[in-house]
């Protein structure tokens, strides 16, 4: 579930819609959590999907560790990609505003936590080399992902938090560690999915 905070507009007709803030929303906040509507869906279940649904399912789930396809089911799938993102993912299943958001802004992550299957192409983006999304991105960043979430989380308990009735219950405790004692038990690298020649769905 998406911050409630936030509302879906159309950006232009390249990128399309996009999350937007609509109100402050603080360093430290929670933007998103996974909930029991979330769809989670098993490879073999996208593989057995005609051509059109499985190309949206592509487009607007992510994987995780296990390679299971997560279809979000309210704003969160329209999140877009920044190599500058104010929000970044955690292996507790919740992304984290890594910086001030304000009303008007954008919230965007980076795809490069998301196990893409394929590499893609980006916008370019001033003040970073990166021009592609690679599958490896999770592995490769991960210690800098991970450093901006814990800076975040140092801000946990000083803001409104309306997601942290969603935080899963084996989650609860690391995440407290996260915010009290400044410390991340999992690093976001446990959530990456190790592919072989089985797992990526064409």
């Amino acid at each position: 579930m998406m911050h409630p905070h936030t509302e879906l507009r159309y950006i232009n007709d390249q990128i399309g819609f996009g999350v937007f803030a609509t109100r402050f929303i603080p360093k430290g906040t929670l933007t998103w959590a996974l909930d029991d509507l979330d769809q989670i869906l098993e490879p073999e279940a996208v593989e057995a999907l005609d051509e059109d649904r499985k190309k949206l399912v592509q487009k607007y789930s992510y994987r995780n560790q296990h390679g299971k396809f997560i279809l979000c089911w309210d704003n969160g799938r329209y999140v877009n990609h920044s190599f500058h993102a104010n929000c970044i993912g955690t292996a507790y299943e919740v992304e984290i505003a890594i910086r001030d958001i304000y009303p008007g802004e954008q919230l965007t992550d980076d795809y490069g936590s998301l196990n893409v299957d394929e590499p893609f192409d980006c916008f370019p983006e001033e003040g970073t080399d990166r021009t592609r999304v690679m599958p490896g991105d999770l592995l490769q960043y991960a210690d800098i992902w991970d450093a901006q979430a814990l800076d975040a989380f140092r801000h946990y308990n000083e803001v409104e938090q309306p997601l942290a009735h969603l935080i899963r219950p084996e989650f609860k405790e690391k995440v407290e560690i996260a915010a009290t004692r400044h410390e991340l038990v999992d690093s976001i690298r446990v959530i990456y999915f190790e592919r072989d020649s089985r797992s990526a769905v064409r």
